[in-house]
C-alpha cells in the first residue's frame, strides 16, 4: 500500500483548516493571492475558468492548485455562491514580516447562498433570505424563521403542515435552509429537488448572547428554537458582530391574503412565465420606487397583501393624499432619488465591511432627510403623521462623517487617503512630514542635476529598494568619483544612494507607515461610532421605504388612471370597466377592451365560455390582480370598484407538469384544484381555467361539473370558471348562485373576429377551427377538421332525447328512427358499405340491444337528471350499440 505523501508545514496547516469545512471551497490566503488546493483546485479551476497548476510539481505527488488575486476575490466568490456552493475565506491573521515561523491563518467568514450580503446594483431591490426549520415532537409544530443579513430583517412563525412550509420557502425564494436533526428526510429531499442548499446545524441550548435579545418578544417555544438555530448558524459562519439584526417578529401567514406559490406564478406577480424575467409582471408595473429599500418593501407588500380593512384604508388614505398633492409628491421624489440604501449601509457598518465611499453615501442620504420631513409636514398630519413621526434626522452621524471622511475616498481602507486634514492632529503631523519629505526629495533632485550636469537624473522609489538616484548608463561618465553609493544595476541605468537620502528615506517611510496605520484606526473608530446608531438608521430606513412605496402607488395611479376601490363586508363585487393593468400597459390604453365583473352577494360562480384567445384567462387574471392591488392599499385599474376583502386566492390557470415529481399536467391540475377545494372559505377567490382538459372528454366534463357543483353547494367562494364544455352552461337552471357569461366573438365571411367583451349568457360555440386557422395551420388540414367536426356533430344528433315525460311515453310505444346526416357518414358506416353479407345472429343480437336500450329509455325520468347525467347515459347506450 502506497504511503501518503508527507505534507509540508504549510500544507498541514491548510489541511487542518480544510477538515473543518469539508463541504466548502477553501480560499487560502498566501501573500497577494487566495489559493485553492487538491479537489477544490480541480473543480474550482473548471467553474472559475482558472489555469490549473500544481505545487511540488516535480515530486511523486504534486498538489493541484489554482489561485485568484486578493483584490478580485469577491467576483470569484460570487460565481461559486451563485452556483450553490459554500466558500470559506481563510485569512492571514498576522503580518508575514513579523511572524515567527508559520503565519497564523483562520477562516474569517463562510459565505453561503443564504448569508451572502454583497448584492450588487442589479440585486439592490431583491432580498436574499436565509431560512431555518425545526420540528417539535411535543407540539407537532414546525418552527420557521428567516433572516436577511444585509438588512437585519428577522421573522419567525409556527407552521403546521409541510405544504405551508414549501409555500413559504418558495414565496421567499430562499436559496439555503438550515435544519436541525428532527426535520424528516422527505422534506429534505423536497428542498434539494427545488435546488435549495440544505445546511445542518445542531439544535439545543446555545450561549450566543444575541439570541436572548432577539427572541425576547416571542412567546412560542418552537419559534424561539427556530430563531436560535438560525442565529447560531449565522454567528458560526459569519464570525462577526450581528448588531444590525432586528428583534425577531412573529407572523402568521393567515394574517395576510394567502396565495400559494402556484398562484403567484400563474398570476405573474414577480416573474413573467414566458421570459422568466421581471418585465411584464405586476411588480414591473407597480414599481416606481426611488430607493432600493422601497423596492424591497414593495415586493414584501405584493407577496403579503393585507386582510385588515383598517390597515388597507390607512394606506389608501396616504395614496390619495400624495395623489392630490402633485408638487409635494414631486419634491419627495426628487429627495428620495438621492437616498442610498440605508438598510444595507447599516448592515455593512455592523458587519465591519463598510468603506469610505459607503460612509459618504450614508452622509449624502442623511442630508436629504430634513427636506423630506419638511415636505411631508406640508401634508395632512392625520393621514401621514405616523410616517412623519418616524422620520427623524440622524444629523449627528451626518456631521461626524462630514468632519472625518474626504468627499471622494478610495475603496481600500488600508492604503490611506480617507481621513480629512484637520480631523486628527497626529495624522496631520505625519502628513506634514511626508509632504516635507517629498519637497526635500524634489529639491535634492534639482540640486543633483545641477551639480552633475545630468538633466535626466531622477529620484524614484520602489517597495524593495526604497528611494534611489537613477542615472542612465550613457551619463555615468559625468558622475564625480565616489559621489554616490551603488545600489542596483539595471540594463540601461544604475541606481545609487547617499547617507543623506537613506536618513530621509527612513523618516518618510516611517511617516507613511504610521500615517496609514493611524488612518485605519481612525476609520475603525468612526465606524464603531456609527454602529451605535444602527437602530436609529434602521427605523429611519423603514419609514423612508414605506413613504417610497406609497408615492409609487400614487404615481402609477395617476399614470394608469387607477381608482380608489371601496371595501365592503357584504360579498358585493362590482368592478366597472375593469382592466388587466399589465396587458393594458403593453398594448396601450386605446387598444385594450375593458370589462365589468359583476357578482352581487347572491352570485358565487361565473361560468365563462367563449373561443380560445378571446380573453377568458385575461378576464380572470385581471380580477385577481385587481384584488391583490386593492388589498395592498393601491388603487385599481377600473372606472369604479366595489369589493369585498378576500382571505385567499386560488388559481388553476395554464398547463404545466411537474417533471421532478413525475406528475403529469392533469395530475398537477387536479392537485392544484384540490388545494382550493380543501382550503377555500366563503371569503376566498377561486379561478379555475379549463379544468378537465387533460383526460377523456366525458371524464373531464364530469369532473368539471362536479367541481362547479361542489364549490357552489359547499364552499360558496367567489369563483370564476372558464370552460369549453358548452354543455355545462345549462347549470344556471339548477344552481341558484351561478351565472353564465361569455366573451364575444363574431364570424364575418368565414373569418373570426374577437370582440374581447364579456357579456351575459353562454357562448354559442367554441370556434376552435377558426382559431386554428388564425394560428396558420395548413388549409387541407382545416378542411379535413371541418368534415370531422360535422360528422361528430351528426353523431350527437343521431338519437334525440325526449323533451318531456309525454314524449318519453310516446317513444316507448314506437321506436325512434335513427337520423343520419345526409352529407357525412361515420367511418364505421362508410366501411359497412363494403362489408360481406350480414350475419343474422349478430343482427339479432344488435336488435336485442336496441330494444333493451329503448326499454331503459322509456323508464328514464329525464326531468330528474342533470344534462351531464343524461350525456353519460347516452354514451353508455351508444357503446352498447357499437
Amino acid at each position: 500500500m502506497a504511503k501518503s505523501p508527507k505534507l509540508t508545514p504549510m500544507m498541514q496547516q491548510y489541511q487542518a483548516v480544510k477538515d473543518k469545512y469539508p463541504d466548502a471551497f477553501l480560499m487560502y490566503r498566501l501573500g497577494d493571492f487566495y489559493e485553492l488546493f487538491n479537489e477544490d483546485a480541480v473543480k474550482g479551476s473548471q467553474i472559475l475558468e482558472l489555469t490549473l497548476t500544481s505545487r511540488n510539481r516535480n515530486s511523486a505527488h504534486p498538489i493541484p492548485m489554482c489561485g485568484v488575486p486578493h483584490r478580485a476575490i469577491q467576483n470569484y466568490v460570487d460565481i461559486l455562491v451563485d452556483r450553490g456552493y459554500k466558500v470559506a475565506i481563510c485569512e492571514q491573521m498576522e503580518d508575514p514580516k513579523s511572524a515567527k515561523g508559520m503565519v497564523k491563518r483562520a477562516v474569517t467568514q463562510l459565505v453561503t447562498p443564504g448569508t451572502r450580503t454583497e448584492t450588487g446594483v442589479a440585486n439592490a431591490k431583491n432580498n436574499n433570505y436565509l431560512t431555518a426549520l425545526v420540528y417539535d415532537h411535543t407540539s407537532h409544530q414546525y418552527g420557521f424563521a428567516y433572516a436577511e443579513l444585509s438588512t437585519g430583517e428577522l421573522k419567525t412563525s409556527q407552521l403546521t403542515d409541510e405544504a405551508t412550509i414549501i409555500n413559504e420557502i418558495l414565496s421567499l425564494q430562499t436559496k439555503e435552509i438550515v435544519v436541525d436533526d428532527q426535520v424528516n428526510d422527505q422534506l429534505l429531499t423536497k428542498f434539494k429537488q427545488l435546488g435549495i442548499l440544505v445546511s445542518h446545524q445542531t439544535s439545543g441550548q446555545t450561549t450566543i448572547a444575541e439570541v436572548s435579545y432577539l427572541t425576547q418578544d416571542l412567546t412560542a417555544n418552537v419559534e424561539q428554537q427556530a430563531v436560535a438555530l438560525l442565529v447560531t448558524y449565522i454567528t458560526e459562519t459569519q464570525k462577526r458582530d450581528l448588531a444590525h439584526l432586528k428583534k425577531a417578529v412573529s407572523y402568521e401567514p393567515s394574517s395576510f391574503l394567502k396565495m400559494d406559490h402556484n398562484s403567484q406564478y400563474n398570476l405573474e406577480l414577480f416573474q413573467n412565465i414566458r421570459t422568466k424575467k421581471r418585465s411584464g409582471t405586476l411588480l414591473w408595473l407597480l414599481d416606481e420606487t426611488k430607493t432600493a429599500m422601497g423596492g424591497r418593501k414593495l415586493k414584501r407588500w405584493l407577496a403579503r397583501p393585507l386582510i385588515n380593512q383598517t390597515a388597507i384604508v390607512e394606506r389608501q388614505n396616504a395614496v390619495q393624499e400624495l395623489l392630490d398633492h402633485y408638487f409635494e409628491r414631486s419634491e419627495l421624489q426628487d429627495a428620495l432619488v438621492k437616498v442610498y440604501d440605508l438598510e444595507r449601509l447599516a448592515g455593512r457598518v455592523a458587519f465591519g465591511n463598510v468603506n469610505g465611499r459607503d460612509l459618504i453615501q450614508l452622509k449624502s442620504s442623511l442630508g436629504q432627510i430634513p427636506q423630506i420631513k419638511y415636505t411631508l409636514g406640508q401634508l395632512n398630519p392625520k393621514v401621514l403623521g405616523s410616517i412623519y413621526s418616524k422620520i427623524e434626522p440622524v444629523d449627528d452621524i451626518e456631521r461626524l462623517i462630514d468632519a472625518a471622511v474626504v468627499e471622494e475616498p478610495p475603496i481600500s481602507i488600508t492604503d490611506g487617503g480617507i481621513i480629512k486634514d484637520g480631523y486628527s492632529h497626529q495624522l496631520d503631523q505625519y502628513r506634514d512630514a511626508m509632504q516635507n519629505g517629498k519637497q526635500w526629495l524634489a529639491e535634492l533632485e534639482a540640486r543633483e542635476r545641477k551639480a552633475t550636469g545630468i538633466n535626466n537624473l531622477k529620484i524614484g522609489y520602489n517597495h524593495v529598494f526604497g528611494y534611489y538616484i537613477e542615472v542612465t548608463k550613457v551619463n555615468l561618465s559625468k558622475l564625480p568619483r565616489d559621489r554616490y553609493e551603488r545600489k542596483q544595476t539595471l540594463t540601461n541605468a544604475e541606481r545609487f544612494s547617499t547617507p543623506e537620502l537613506k536618513e530621509k528615506e527612513a523618516l518618510i517611510l516611517e511617516a507613511q507607515e504610521k500615517s496609514k496605520s493611524l488612518e485605519y484606526d481612525l476609520f475603525a473608530e468612526l465606524r464603531d461610532q456609527v454602529k451605535q446608531s444602527i437602530q436609529r438608521l434602521q427605523k429611519l430606513a423603514d419609514a423612508i421605504a414605506t413613504l417610497d412605496v406609497l408615492q409609487s402607488f400614487a404615481s402609477i395611479s395617476e399614470e394608469y388612471r387607477l381608482v380608489r376601490p371601496s371595501l365592503n363586508a357584504q360579498h358585493d363585487l362590482e368592478i366597472i370597466d375593469g382592466r388587466h393593468p399589465v396587458v393594458e400597459k403593453v398594448m396601450g390604453h386605446q387598444s385594450y377592451v375593458p370589462n365589468d365583473v359583476l357578482m352581487n352577494p347572491d352570485t358565487e360562480v361565473l361560468l365563462i365560455t367563449g373561443p380560445n384567445m378571446s380573453g377568458k384567462s385575461t378576464y380572470m387574471r385581471q380580477l385577481a390582480l385587481t384584488v391583490i392591488m386593492a388589498q395592498m392599499g393601491c388603487f385599481v385599474p377600473a372606472k369604479s370598484a366595489k369589493m369585498p376583502i378576500f382571505d385567499q386566492i386560488f388559481t388553476r390557470i395554464g398547463a404545466a407538469d411537474d417533471l421532478i415529481s413525475g406528475e403529469s399536467t392533469f395530475m398537477v391540475e387536479m392537485k392544484e384544484s384540490n388545494q382550493a377545494l380543501q382550503k377555500a372559505t366563503p371569503n376566498s377567490l377561486i379561478l379555475f381555467d379549463e379544468l378537465g382538459r387533460g383526460t377523456a372528454t366525458y371524464d373531464g366534463m364530469a369532473l368539471a361539473q362536479s367541481i362547479i357543483e361542489y364549490v357552489h353547494n359547499h364552499i360558496h367562494a367567489k369563483t370564476l370558471f372558464s370552460t369549453h364544455y358548452h354543455e355545462l352552461t345549462t347549470l344556471d337552471q339548477e344552481l341558484l348562485h351561478l351565472k353564465n357569461v361569455h366573451v364575444g366573438a363574431s364570424e364575418k365571411n368565414g373569418e373570426l373576429v374577437f370582440l374581447h367583451k364579456v357579456e351575459p349568457g353562454a357562448a354559442d360555440k367554441s370556434y376552435g377551427i377558426h382559431v386554428a386557422k388564425i394560428a396558420g395551420l395548413p388549409a387541407p388540414l382545416l378542411s379535413r377538421a371541418d368534415v370531422i367536426l360535422k360528422a361528430l356533430e351528426g353523431e350527437t344528433k343521431s338519437v334525440k332525447l325526449p323533451e318531456s315525460k309525454a314524449a318519453n311515453e310516446s317513444l316507448a310505444a314506437e321506436p325512434a328512427p335513427v337520423e343520419q346526416s345526409a352529407d357525412v357518414l361515420s367511418q364505421d358506416q362508410q366501411l359497412a358499405l363494403f362489408d360481406e353479407p350480414v350475419d343474422h345472429k349478430s343482427t339479432s343480437k344488435h336488435q336485442k340491444n336496441e330494444q333493451q336500450i329503448l326499454n331503459e329509455l322509456a323508464k328514464t325520468d329525464l326531468m330528474s337528471l342533470t344534462p351531464m347525467e343524461i350525456m353519460n347515459q347516452v354514451y353508455q347506450w351508444k357503446q352498447k350499440l357499437n
